[in-house]
């Protein structure tokens, strides 16, 4: 009917430009890969991890300091008898594990709703701190990570990102700060 209007309050292209702006204000370069990220997870935080080493070894495709966005949501296919997590939270362990204990590199993935899969956190964030909370805890991020279990991992090294609720879901947002190399 001609009496409807439409009108867009927010949307993940959205998000990504307001974190590009906000990235950039505090001094960063940014390279902004869009909100059409799809595709198996941990497949995609390797190629995440895959730019943020080309970014480090080489300034490829920009020098940092860099913040790298990303949006979109991925899949996870689950393990036989899964334990408890998200995309958001598989794709930080995926690739915090990816990139070790690179120093002065953060990730964080967070679903705008507040949510991720059957969790009270929006996602993680993570950095080489969190694998030096791990192994003094004892924990095999890469045994966390086959049994789709990064809920419990990030939970034990006290780096989930919870939110709560935001009564809004414009997707996920992925974002990876790249310092310069030590």
């Amino acid at each position: 009917p001609s009496n409807v209007h439409n009108l867009i309050l927010g949307s993940n292209v959205k998000a990504l430009a307001d974190a590009e702006a906000c990235a950039e204000h505090l001094g960063y370069r940014v390279l902004n890969l869009g909100s059409y990220i799809e595709g198996e997870t941990r497949h995609i935080a390797t190629m995440h991890a895959g730019i943020v080493r080309s970014i480090l070894a080489q300034g490829v495709p920009v020098a940092p300091p860099v913040c790298l966005l990303s949006g979109g949501e991925t899949t996870v296919t689950l393990a036989p008898n899964p334990g408890k997590g998200g995309r958001n939270q598989e794709f930080v362990l995926a690739a915090l594990l990816k990139l070790g204990m690179t120093p002065n590199v953060a990730i964080l993935s967070g679903g705008t709703d507040g949510e991720d899969g059957p969790t009270d956190s929006a996602g993680a964030i993570a950095d080489a701190g969190t694998l030096e909370r791990a192994a003094a805890l004892g924990l095999d991020g890469g045994d966390y990570l086959q049994r789709n279990d990064a809920y419990h991992f990030f939970e034990a090294t006290s780096d989930l990102f919870i939110t709560g609720l935001t009564q809004t879901n414009v997707m996920d947002v992925r974002v990876l700060l790249i310092g310069h190399p030590s």
